[in-house]
C-alpha cells in the first residue's frame, strides 16, 4: 500500500514540477516578445502616424514626443539604441524647422530600422519558444512513458500482492465459519498480511482445541436443546428445585410479557406478585383451560406441570402451556355448524309431524292397515329426529356457554310430576309402570324447573327403553343431610362397571345392545344442565341388576 501510494505521489510531483517549469518558461518567452518587441512596434507606428501630421498639426508633436519617450525606455535589441538616438536628433531639428525634409526622411529611415530589428527579434524569440515547447513536450513524453510503464507494472502485479493474501484469509474465515478449525494460512510475507495470517492461525488452533474439548460438546448440546425449545409452539418455563427461573422460550415471553434475560435466576413467586399469568401458573390447583389474550388475539392453552427428578431427587419443574387454540377453533366451528343445522332441521321435522298427524285423522280419509303402519313409522322417526335435533341444540348451548337458566325455588314434587307426565304415554305403550316414592316434608331446591325436568325425562326415557316389558321403574326423591337426591331406577339388563366412568361423556355409547338408538348426547347434556345449577350427577349399575341414575341439589334451609 505504501509503495502504490508513494508511486502515485511521485507521479503527481514530477508532472507538477515539470509542468510548472515549462509553463513559466513559455510565459517568460511570451512576455519578452510582448514587452520588448511588440510594444516597440506599437510606439513606432504611432510615431509614423504623428509624423504625417507634423507640419500642420501641433497635437502631432505631443503624440510623437510621448511615443518617442516610451521607445527610449524600451530599447532592448542591439543597434536599436543608435537608431532611437537618431530619431531624437532629427525630431529636435524639426522642432526648429518644421519644413526640414531631410530630418523627416531621417526619422522615417531610423524608425524603419528599429521596426526591422524588433521584427527580426520577434521571429528569433518565437523560434526559441517553439524549440522550448518541443523540448518540454519531448521530456514530458519520455517521463510519461517511463511512469506509465512503471504504473502498468504496478497495475498488473500490485493487486495480486493485496488480493492473494486477502483471498487466502477469506477462504480461511469461511472454513472457520463452517467449523473447519484445522484450516491454516501460510504466507511468507513479512508485512501486515503476514502478521494477520499468524494471528489467524493462532485463533484457529485455539478454536480447534476448544471444539474438541468436553465443555464445547456440552455447550453445543445445550444450544441445540434451547433451539428446540424456542421453536416449539407451546410456552415452556423451567424452574429449579428452589423455584428460581432457569429458562423460558420465546412463546412464553410473548404470553407472560417478560423477557428471559430479565428473569433468569429470579425467584418465581416474587415475579408472580406483579404478573397475573405467572401467579396463575404457580398455583397448586389444576386449571383445565386458560384463555390468554396475547399478540393481538385470544388463544387457549392447557397448563401442564412436569416434575423433573434425578433418580429420587427432585431437581426442578417445567410448566408447559400447550396451545389448543386450533382445536378450540375447530370445536367452535363444529358447535356452530351443529347449532345451525339442528335449528334448520326443526322446522321441516315439525312439518312432517304435522302432516303425519293430519293423515292419521279419519276426517282426511281412511287408510288400510299397511298404510297406518307406515304412517306410525314416519311418526316414530319424526319424533326421534326431533329429539336428536333438540339434543344437538341443547349441546350447542352447553358448548358455547349460552345455557339459559331460570333458577328459582322449586318443589321436588312438581319436578317429578312434570317429568312423569311427559313419559307416561311412552311407558304405557311398553306396559311399563312408573312408581314414585316421595319423602314427606321435602325442602325446596334452587333449580331451573324446565331443565331439571328435562334431565329426569331423559333418565326415564332411557329406563323405559332398556326396561323389560311389564316391569316397574322407580322414581324417588329423598333428603341426604343438606342435599335433595333425585333417583330413577330400572330393572333392565344393567351396565358393565367398566363403562360407568365414561357414561356421561359426549357422544359416548356403551358397546353392545346399548348402541341401537340415541346420539350419545342425552346423558352429557344432563350432566351439563345439573352442574350448571350447582348439582352433581351420578350412576350406579351392574350387569343383570338394572341401573340407578340420579342427581343431587343443595336443599334450601
Amino acid at each position: 500500500m505504501t509503495l502504490g501510494i508513494g508511486f502515485l505521489f511521485l507521479v503527481i510531483v514530477v508532472f507538477g514540477v515539470f509542468g510548472i517549469i515549462s509553463i513559466h518558461r513559455l510565459k517568460n518567452d511570451a512576455d519578452k516578445i510582448l514587452k520588448n518587441n511588440y510594444e516597440t512596434l506599437v510606439y513606432n507606428n504611432n510615431m509614423l502616424k504623428a509624423l504625417e501630421r507634423l507640419p500642420a498639426d501641433s497635437l502631432a508633436f505631443t503624440l510623437f514626443e510621448n511615443n518617442l519617450a516610451l521607445q527610449e525606455k524600451n530599447v532592448t535589441e542591439p543597434g536599436e539604441k543608435e537608431s532611437t538616438v537618431a530619431v531624437r536628433q532629427y525630431f529636435e531639428r524639426i522642432r526648429i524647422n518644421r519644413n526640414d525634409t531631410v530630418a523627416l526622411a531621417g526619422i522615417r529611415q531610423s524608425i524603419q530600422l528599429i521596426n526591422d530589428l524588433n521584427q527580426e527579434a520577434i521571429l528569433h524569440k518565437n523560434q526559441n519558444a517553439r524549440e522550448g515547447a518541443e523540448s518540454a513536450a519531448t521530456w514530458m513524453t519520455i517521463i510519461f512513458t517511463v511512469l506509465a510503464l512503471i504504473a502498468f507494472t504496478l497495475v498488473v502485479n500490485f493487486p495480486g500482492v493485496i488480493s492473494n493474501p486477502i483471498r487466502q484469509l477469506s477462504a480461511g474465515i469461511s472454513a472457520i465459519a463452517n467449523k473447519n478449525y484445522s484450516k491454516r494460512i501460510h504466507l511468507s510475507q513479512q508485512d501486515e498480511f503476514g502478521e494477520l495470517a499468524n494471528a489467524f492461525n493462532s485463533m484457529a488452533e485455539k478454536l480447534d482445541e476448544y471444539e474438541h474439548s468436553n465443555i464445547a460438546r456440552i455447550r453445543f448440546e445445550k444450544r441445540r436443546i434451547e433451539a428446540v425449545i424456542n421453536n416449539m409452539r407451546d410456552a415452556i418455563i423451567g424452574f429449579d428445585e428452589k423455584k428460581l427461573v432457569l429458562f423460558m422460550n420465546s412463546v412464553a415471553e410473548t404470553l407472560i410479557g417478560l423477557r428471559e434475560k430479565d428473569i433468569v435466576g429470579k425467584y418465581a413467586p416474587d415475579l408472580a406478585l406483579h404478573n397475573d399469568l405467572m401467579r396463575t401458573l404457580l398455583q397448586d390447583e389444576p386449571r383445565t383451560e386458560l384463555e390468554i389474550f396475547a399478540d393481538g388475539k385470544k388463544s387457549y392453552f392447557v397448563n401442564e406441570r412436569i416434575e423433573v427428578r434425578n433418580e429420587e431427587e427432585r431437581i426442578g419443574e417445567v410448566i408447559v402451556l400447550r396451545n389448543i387454540t386450533p382445536f378450540h377453533e375447530l370445536d367452535e366451528a363444529k358447535t356452530n355448524f351443529i347449532a345451525t343445522v339442528s335449528h334448520e332441521l326443526k322446522t321441516p321435522i315439525s312439518s312432517i309431524k304435522m302432516s303425519a298427524r293430519l293423515l292419521d285423522d279419519a276426517r282426511i280419509g281412511m287408510m288400510n292397515k299397511e298404510q297406518q303402519e307406515l304412517l306410525h313409522s314416519i311418526q316414530d322417526d319424526a319424533d326421534r329426529l326431533l329429539k336428536i335435533t333438540s339434543e344437538l341444540l341443547n349441546m350447542s348451548q352447553v358448548e358455547t356457554g349460552n345455557i339459559q337458566l331460570k333458577i328459582q325455588a322449586a318443589s321436588p314434587e312438581s319436578i317429578i310430576r312434570q317429568a312423569v307426565q311427559a313419559v307416561q304415554f311412552q311407558a304405557q305403550q311398553k306396559q311399563v309402570s312408573i312408581k314414585t316414592d316421595l319423602v314427606a316434608s321435602l325442602p325446596e331446591v334452587m333449580a331451573d324447573t324446565e331443565k331439571t325436568s328435562w334431565v329426569l325425562i331423559n333418565f326415564l326415557t332411557n329406563a323405559i327403553r332398556y326396561a323389560p316389558e311389564a316391569s316397574v321403574i322407580e322414581v324417588s326423591v329423598s333428603r341426604k343431610k343438606d342435599k335433595v337426591s333425585f333417583v330413577v331406577r330400572d330393572h333392565g339388563i344393567g351396565i358393565d362397571e367398566k363403562y360407568l366412568p365414561r357414561i356421561f361423556d359426549r357422544y359416548y355409547k356403551v358397546p353392545g345392545n346399548y348402541e341401537k338408538s340415541g346420539t350419545g348426547l342425552g346423558l352429557a347434556i344432563s350432566r351439563e344442565f345439573i352442574e350448571a345449577q350447582g348439582g352433581n350427577v351420578w350412576v350406579e349399575s351392574a350387569i343383570g341388576e338394572g341401573s340407578k341414575f340420579g342427581f343431587d341439589f343443595p336443599a334450601i334451609v
